[in-house]
């Protein structure tokens, strides 16, 4: 079981209540590891593995802890699987620094081959999100439906500097509640009681007693998330979003400072089965911002998914 919100006395379930999370089940994740595109990947598992499957991708600088919550509302209706992308939690870095979509994607190929899943609900945030249209453009036969969350080709400049203001600060500090109390300054909207539930699984203790993250050093290195995106970087985005073939939800914040509203629904329009929900008082970590909002969104796009034509 998870150890969120263990520091505060609360139990991950008695947590996602209080936050109007629906659950039937006490579901608790198996944690497990397999190799993939020459990697140890980490991932949880939830739920009755004979469900249909949907796949979890975190984002940037987090882990699959991340989806806790979303977890314990799905895990009645799907086999879910939460994984640690390259670089983050418990799963291998990359030697080489490579964390492009293009080589995730590869990782989400062999990840999902090792586990013999044919057909699968896909579901990315931030850099999942990306790494999740990327998979399911280029392979359109495996995703039966994709939930992109506060994530597109293109990012508003303002919430980028802040992701990078914030990652590139000291990254060693004396305690967790340290690196709470950082989290709260950068996102009010959150509970303190979740943010620190979240931050303990995503933190390791180092050989001099004090705390950094797990994710890899070099993705918080000065100078890394550059201020302007590569144009590059941007068409191949916005090609992969355009070869989308399944039904697509893209899930805003309406306080995200990371997708425009404009782009978020200049990319339903671009997609033929494209969707939009705007989930109110979340910003860019919608998930954990509105965990009742958000799942109520998901659900309702998944309902359509089994209407008779």
């Amino acid at each position: 079981m998870s150890n969120e919100n263990q520091a505060s006395g609360l139990t991950l379930y008695e947590a996602a209540k209080s936050v109007g999370v629906n659950f039937r089940k006490n579901w608790a994740p198996e944690s497990k590891t397999l190799i993939a595109n020459g990697l140890k990947l980490h991932y949880l598992e939830w739920g009755d593995p004979s469900n249909p499957t949907m796949l979890l991708l975190h984002g940037f600088a987090q882990q699959c802890h991340s989806w806790d919550f979303v977890a314990l509302a799905f895990a009645d209706r799907y086999r879910i699987i939460a994984l640690d992308q390259r670089g983050h939690g418990d799963s291998d870095w990359a030697s080489d620094g490579d964390y492009s979509p293009e080589t995730q994607q590869k990782d989400i190929e062999a990840f999902v081959n090792s586990l013999g899943i044919q057909r699968f609900v896909l579901m990315g945030l931030s850099m999942g999100g990306r790494n999740s249209f990327t998979y399911a453009a280029n392979n359109p036969d495996r995703v039966e439906a994709l939930i992109i969350v506060d994530a597109g080709p293109e990012n508003v400049r303002t919430g980028t500097q802040n992701i990078r203001n914030f990652v590139e600060q000291e990254d060693e500090l004396d305690s967790i509640d340290a690196f709470v109390d950082r989290v709260i300054k950068y996102n009010p909207r959150r509970d303190p009681i979740q943010i620190r539930g979240s931050i303990v699984n995503n933190l390791r203790e180092l050989p001099n007693g004090k705390w950094t993250w797990k994710y890899d050093k070099i993705l918080r290195s000065p100078g890394r998330m550059a201020g302007t995106q590569d144009p590059d970087l941007t068409n191949r985005l916005w090609n992969y979003v355009e070869s989308l073939q399944c039904p697509t939800l893209v899930v805003r914040g309406d306080k995200s400072d990371i997708i425009a509203t404009n782009t978020a629904d200049e990319m339903a329009n671009r997609i033929p089965n494209g969707k939009v929900a705007i989930v109110e008082n979340a910003g860019h970590l919608v998930m954990g911002d509105n965990p009742s909002g958000f799942e109520s969104a998901v659900t309702q796009f998944i309902k359509t998914l089994h209407k008779p034509s």
